[in-house]
């Protein structure tokens, strides 16, 4: 792997975040730690997950069309009603970094499944690259997002 300069990337990152993507310092609400998976936004849980695609079973990853590999990153958010635990329809967009502000594309894509309703999305991913999700989430009915950021380390060796 070749040694880029510390001026080349800070210069890189610079534009990155001149762009008008996430940055690692924009603030919005964050789980509380790494093991914390889900966050009550009202009248809403929303649960998300990140994980190696390579972790799932490949029945289901040929079920729904997921690539099986350790260099791609999946994430998966649910948005439960508060109460109930029925799921609900929401508008659900994600904008993940790196942590030297690499923007990388996540479409969200929307599952039915029985009563279930889940919104996954995949990513290339290096090994020990951290991501840092942030995830707008706008529950069918109601008029405001609300924005959630985590952040899953990957090791794919």
């Amino acid at each position: 792997m070749k040694t880029i300069s510390k001026t080349i990337a800070l210069v890189c990152s610079s534009l990155l975040v001149a762009c008008g993507g996430p940055t690692v310092d924009t603030p919005v609400p964050q789980a509380e730690d790494a093991g914390n998976s889900f966050v009550d936004i009202g009248e809403h849980i929303v649960h998300f997950s990140a994980l190696s695609t390579d972790q799932l079973p490949p029945e289901v990853a040929r079920q729904y069309n997921i690539v099986r590999s350790k260099n791609r990153a999946m994430l998966n958010v649910s948005v439960l009603q508060e109460g109930s635990n029925t799921a609900v329809t929401a508008d659900v967009v994600v904008k993940t970094v790196n942590l030297t502000g690499q923007l990388k594309n996540v479409t969200m894509r929307k599952i039915e499944e029985q009563e279930a309703i889940y919104y996954i999305g995949e990513t290339p991913v290096a090994n020990r690259e951290t991501l840092i999700f942030d995830i707008s989430i706008t529950p069918d009915g109601v008029g405001e997002a609300t924005d959630v950021r985590f952040k899953r380390q990957f090791f794919t060796n």
